[in-house]
């Protein structure tokens, strides 16, 4: 434990890229006290307001020469969209050594094709947060290559946990984890829209409407998380015979909410996998 504290308080972390996952993660490693802010440095193309921006609320440095945030970090994070990882990272071709960790958030980007483009073995970690990293809730699905020690990994680990949860899984399966868990903010989102609209359809306040659904959402999560019985239990607890969750329930499979909703995932599953062969 000792090794790792003295990697993350010594070491230094770029980020190549300044979004909102990367702010998430600023502010969830600044809180947990991992590193100084002034071990931190945040690069993006050419976003001046950005930056200054990060560094006025986190006290992180920050540089528009990624080139030299590349050479100077210990760990390179990658933020980047992934239409622009591509060229980005062959830009940095002869930047990046060998014993430097590189962790990628760039979703359907496989670790083989990150070494390719920056043309180096080096360790390399994929990584799948979601956009609850923001409030420290998020879902983060990771995985190694075979350059990666044991010790990177526990301090990758160590670095999203404070974000949230973290889960390793085959590389194969980050796939599935975009369309499930990386997108899945949104098909709740969706959910509560639809529920919050019905309320006030229905003749609820506006704002009536948002609370009793924001509840409702927190209140069935946390039964689930602390009862851990199967949501098809919990569901059938709840559904009496000829009463009204049972009609409405009744309305959702006529529209087969279930169906649409697996069809979700596997498409957004399939899309993840698609943009990974665009990048070839």
């Amino acid at each position: 434990m000792s090794n790792q504290a003295t990697a993350i308080t010594n070491g230094r972390i770029g980020f190549l890229g300044a979004g909102s996952i990367v702010e998430a993660m600023l502010s969830g490693i600044l809180k947990k006290g991992l590193i100084q802010a002034e071990r931190m440095t945040v690069t993006n193309r050419n976003n001046l307001e950005r930056l200054e921006e990060l560094a006025t609320a986190y006290g992180v440095s920050t540089s528009t020469d990624k080139f030299d945030v590349a050479r100077t970090s210990d760990i390179l994070i990658l933020a980047i969209k992934p239409k622009d990882a591509g060229e980005a990272l062959m830009e940095l071709r002869g930047k990046v050594s060998p014993h430097q960790l590189i962790i990628s958030v760039v979703a359907g980007v496989s670790t083989s094709l990150i070494g390719e483009w920056l043309g180096v073995d080096c360790p390399i970690i994929r990584t799948m947060p979601n956009t609850s990293s923001a409030v420290g809730l998020s879902a983060t699905g990771m995985s190694a290559n075979a350059f990666v020690q044991p010790e990177q990994l526990t301090l990758a680990t160590r670095l999203f946990e404070a974000i949230g949860t973290v889960y390793e899984v085959a590389e194969e399966e980050l796939d599935i984890i975009t369309g499930l868990s990386g997108s899945g903010p949104a098909y709740i989102y969706y959910l509560v829209e639809a529920m919050m609209g019905a309320g006030a359809t229905a003749g609820l306040d506006r704002e009536m409407a948002r609370q009793l659904t924001l509840q409702t959402v927190i209140g069935a999560a946390t039964m689930l998380l602390e009862t851990r019985a199967e949501p098809a239990l919990l569901r059938k607890q709840v559904t009496s015979p000829g009463g009204t969750t049972q009609a409405g329930l009744a309305v959702l499979e006529s529209y087969q909410f279930q169906e649409a909703v697996t069809a979700a995932i596997l498409r957004a599953t399939e899309r993840s996998r698609e943009m990974g062969a665009e990048y070839r």
